[in-house]
């Protein structure tokens, strides 16, 4: 088996940077909730989700999967460069326009330095 077929092979472990992240994806529409865990799902296995958007503004390797419920928009941002898990930094619940807010990347951005400076620690 060829390297990358071994890496797509095992499934990366997701961590939410924190609780309340997935207390709030749990609140969301159930077709919203199985659809995020779908794309997640393939993140987990090294693909990469239907709809998705780098965010580069929030840091190398940082995308959002994108799901729509009706009028409204349901966003994960997540980093999955890391060998060793799938990273959840921000969710966005009902986001009534395409562009990401300030705020929304601010929190992101905040969650991804402090992952990498973690992870910089344990090296």
């Amino acid at each position: 088996m060829s390297q990358d077929a071994a890496a797509q092979s095992r499934k990366k472990e997701t961590i939410w940077c924190t609780d309340g992240l997935r207390t709030e994806v749990r609140a969301w529409p159930k077709a919203v909730k199985e659809d995020i865990g779908e794309e997640l799902n393939k993140v987990e296995y090294g693909g990469e989700p239907r709809d998705f958007k780098p965010m580069p503004i929030i840091g190398a390797g940082v995308n959002e999967i994108r799901v729509s419920d009706d009028a409204d928009q349901y966003r994960l941002i997540y980093v999955a460069k890391f060998e060793e898990a799938v990273y959840v930094l921000h969710v966005i619940t009902k986001k009534k326009t395409q562009k990401t807010s300030k705020h929304d990347i601010d929190i992101a951005k905040k969650r991804f330095k402090s992952l990498v400076e973690a992870r910089k620690k344990l090296q």
